[in-house]
């Protein structure tokens, strides 16, 4: 069954699938996992990949896609990609030439989606992660409304086909969405959202601007040690999520993945398992009733599995607002 079928309306016209394929991967994994991955989740019916400039990871997830394109099994347009304009690139002048480096790393003409990353900017330069001698992330001042408009050159010439954000609280949404001469609002704000986050006060925020809600770390996250505690709770493991599972026959992914759907959320889900790839496309052959889905709500607990800390010294840092 595709996943295809079921997409959310973009405020700029276009159509985002309600389920995404993420290919962040923790750095000990290799990158052909990735290859491995994006290509079992074609097959599987994912239409929506996720990558970023940061996941260093896009050669493998555009020859993933060239060979499911020369499989016959897609065509170009069928897919949905995402990728992100990494900290470091924030400058105006770095937009577009980050865009392009990224797309000859896809090896594609045009990404369906580019998003600000973060609104902080970092050190712009070779290293992902610029820091000081102590270990202190070197920042950068920058102008997110300056950066925006780059990114809406980037629209304008094509290379994206829709432009959004990622990590922004409501005030730097506001920031972009009150801009003088704001050309394109963004279309989405791709954050971490799950039973334990579920971004309530965020979601109505965005919907009553059209602007969509992209849900990452949905099934928890991969708890990679440079940046989960360990001791964090697992998700998948949550006994209200599991009993819900258990109700209706499905596993609690299945279920972590339904409940964002039913909120008019779009939602990624990670996994390098074929079989579990399967199962999460099969979110959209079952429903969760109205009780089940306020016993979930009931498991928020304002707790951050990825919180950023390399950039909480930078009064831009997203997660210090309530939301």
């Amino acid at each position: 069954m595709d996943s295809k079928h079921q997409r959310v309306k973009l405020s700029d016209g276009h159509f985002i699938p309600a389920l995404g394929y993420g290919t962040y991967k923790p750095q000990e994994v290799p990158n052909s996992k990735t290859l491995e991955g994006t290509k079992l989740a074609i097959d599987a019916g994912f239409r929506h990949i996720d990558t970023a400039y940061a996941y260093q990871v896009e050669e493998e997830v555009g020859l993933a896609i060239k060979s499911k394109i020369a499989e016959g099994r897609v065509k170009r347009e069928d897919i949905f990609l995402t990728s992100k304009l990494w900290c470091t690139c924030h400058r105006p002048e770095m937009v577009k030439p980050s865009l392009e480096s990224s797309l000859r790393k896809l090896g594609l003409d045009y990404v369906d989606l580019y998003l600000i990353h973060y609104p902080v900017a970092m050190k712009p330069g070779e290293d992902l992660f610029p820091a000081d001698e102590k270990g202190k992330t070197l920042l950068d001042t920058g102008d997110i409304c300056a950066t925006w408009e780059a990114m809406e050159k980037c629209k304008d010439a094509g290379l994206a086909k829709s432009i959004g954000v990622s990590n922004f609280n409501r005030r730097q949404l506001e920031m972009i969405l009150n801009k003088p001469g704001l050309k394109y609002k963004p279309v989405c704000n791709q954050v971490e959202c799950h039973l334990y986050l579920n971004q309530r006060k965020l979601l109505d925020f965005c919907k009553a601007k059209d602007i969509v809600l992209v849900a990452y770390c949905a099934l928890g996250s991969q708890r990679e040690k440079r940046w989960v505690d360990p001791s964090a709770p697992v998700l998948l493991e949550d006994p209200v999520l599991c009993a819900v599972a258990k109700k209706h026959q499905r596993s609690p992914a299945q279920v972590a993945l339904r409940y964002q759907l039913q909120r008019g959320v779009v939602v990624l889900a990670q996994s390098f398992k074929e079989k579990e790839i399967k199962e999460n496309v099969q979110v959209f052959e079952f429903q969760l009733t109205s009780e089940d889905m306020k016993n979930l709500d009931g498991q928020d607990r304002n707790f951050r599995y990825a919180s950023a800390d390399f950039l909480a010294d930078d009064p831009k840092y997203p997660f210090s607002d309530e939301y």
